[in-house]
């Protein structure tokens, strides 16, 4: 089932999401539910306070960079294959040099902006079936890993640009929670909510 998708200025998205076990209610099918709704919307993560839910949960299918003929190939390759569920993860290190990638959001439609992160992470996750992993991604993929973990620590990639950036785009952010902006995907706004 196709979530919609909550729109910036929504209280969910700065909280600081909590663990989880595999008791979760239908975690099967809140996964699911997850993959087709980042499909839909074309992205290429998507995590569990951008549909709602305050929780440690977040996901990636980064094949679409695979076809970026910009990229060097043994990352295309990687990219390819780098289709992952991140369950109570907790980035341990990220190192190397900041540079600079032009990132966007689904919760935040319509702006993107240059955000400096570092090359490479080291990050401990569960997967799907509750089995622990420790990996080290570097490149595109840890800048993805980078800005999913940012949702489930209540961060977005607008608080990482300078204030400049940010009074240049805070009448956009401000019409985005009143619904004023077009997604080609089903949003929920913090200003519409009915009282």
């Amino acid at each position: 089932m196709i979530l919609p998708i909550i729109a910036y200025g929504d209280p969910v998205l700065r909280k600081v999401g909590v663990d989880i076990d595999k008791d979760y209610p239908n975690l099967g099918e809140l996964i699911d539910n997850m993959r087709e709704t980042m499909v839909n919307a074309q992205g290429v993560g998507l995590a569990a306070p951008q549909i709602g839910k305050a929780i440690r949960l977040f996901i990636i299918n980064a094949t679409p960079f695979s076809e970026d003929e910009e990229l060097e190939e043994n990352e295309r390759e990687f990219l390819s294959n780098f289709d992952k569920v991140f369950i109570n993860a907790k980035i341990l290190k990220e190192e190397g040099d900041e540079w600079a990638f032009n990132e966007g959001c689904l919760s935040i439609p319509d702006i993107r902006e240059d955000v400096f992160r570092e090359e490479k992470v080291t990050i401990e996750y569960l997967d799907e079936n509750f089995e622990k992993h420790v990996d080290v991604i570097d490149g595109i993929a840890a800048r993805i890993v980078q800005h999913e973990y940012d949702h489930i620590e209540g961060v977005l990639f607008t608080d990482k640009i300078s204030s400049l950036k940010k009074r240049l785009l805070k009448k956009k952010l401000e019409n985005i929670t009143k619904g004023i902006v077009k997604a080609d995907y089903r949003m929920k706004f913090p200003m519409l909510k009915r009282k």
